[in-house]
């Protein structure tokens, strides 16, 4: 071998190897690129998870809470319904002894008593009549508390798609890393896969697009 091929041997080598590191490097930028879109949806994920769990231990609390404030007033509405009905049958019992004095007095206790009963089973907010779950009146807690309810199962539904989801994402960081370090196409791919299937169960805790089959 002469001195000019044994140069252009070289020369080639050295071109090859170029490509190659420059073939390499820019497979670890994709991939890092890949990571930190990874991590900025995980980052998205954890903070959807943490107002799901949130909202699931508050709407409890408030939905249990109204229900204790709605039998609370069923209770006194209750009593003042008994009183109303015991007025009126003394009233009609002794009716024929009891002066017109009396007669109003009674009366308008009945009115005051059956007026309670009438508030207490309805008493819209002034402020905001025209919305049902504001107000005092038991029609209005009811709807406030499955109002409630309502929130809390859907965070219930919510949340097992940011769990999976959060799960999948640091499978696919931890995989993409290794596809870094090991300059592995076929590991990329399966982290890339996996970071798609994270993003689709994000979105699904976020809007609920389907039920999970599991």
């Amino acid at each position: 071998m002469d001195p000019t091929e044994a140069a252009d041997q070289i020369r080639e080598a050295i071109e090859e190897d170029r490509e190659e590191r420059a073939e390499a490097d820019k497979f670890r930028s994709r991939a890092a690129l890949l990571i930190a879109v990874l991590a900025m949806l995980l980052a998205i994920t954890t903070l959807g998870g943490g107002n799901v769990a949130e909202d699931m231990v508050n709407s409890n609390i408030k939905a249990s809470d109204t229900w204790s404030f709605y039998q609370a007033k069923n209770v006194r509405q209750t009593v003042n319904e008994l009183a109303a009905d015991q007025l009126e049958l003394e009233l009609q019992r002794n009716a024929a002894g009891l002066s017109p004095a009396v007669r109003k007095a009674y009366e308008e206790k009945i009115r005051k008593y059956r007026s309670r009963v009438e508030r207490y089973e309805s008493e819209p907010d002034p402020k905001a009549p025209n919305d049902p779950t504001q107000g005092e009146g038991k029609k209005e807690l009811m709807a406030r508390a499955k109002q409630y309810e309502q929130i809390r199962l859907r965070a219930q539904d919510q949340d097992p798609n940011f769990d999976y989801a959060e799960a999948l994402f640091q499978i696919a960081i931890v995989l993409g890393s290794v596809a870094i370090l090991a300059t592995s196409r076929p590991v990329l791919r399966i982290s890339l896969a996996m970071g798609a299937l994270a993003t689709v169960l994000m979105l699904n805790g976020y809007f609920l697009f389907f039920p999970l089959p599991f």
